[in-house]
């Protein structure tokens, strides 16, 4: 099960994720985020993974797809909250680590 909530502020768009992002539940951030990101041309996203317990490869690969959409876009997108199990998983990705949304909203500077 993944639960997504999302919030737009500061020209960032907040993308808590909460459950599990695997090869089950991909479809979901595809379907909620990453076709949002890419038709509306967002810059900045923030992925918070604090409350994600899990992660697979083709969920990696979801938030790396992110990633280089706001790449194109022009933007940054970066990844917050303290889950060290699933940031070793991320570590290998060219995605940005942060400590929390609010070092995010300082390093992004809309």
């Amino acid at each position: 099960m993944l639960i997504i909530q999302k919030e737009f502020k500061k020209g960032i768009l907040f993308v808590r994720l909460k459950g599990e992002l695997t090869k089950n539940t991909v479809k979901i951030l595809h379907n909620e985020v990453t076709q949002v990101v890419r038709s509306i041309k967002i810059h900045n996203v923030v992925f918070n993974i604090s409350k994600l317990n899990k992660i697979d490869l083709t969920g990696v690969k979801a938030l790396i797809c992110n990633y280089n959409i706001c790449r194109n876009n022009d933007g940054i997108s970066m990844i917050c909250g303290n889950n060290n199990h699933i940031k070793s998983m991320i570590n290998n990705t060219s995605m940005f680590q942060i400590k929390d949304e609010v070092s995010a909203i300082n390093m992004i500077r809309i």
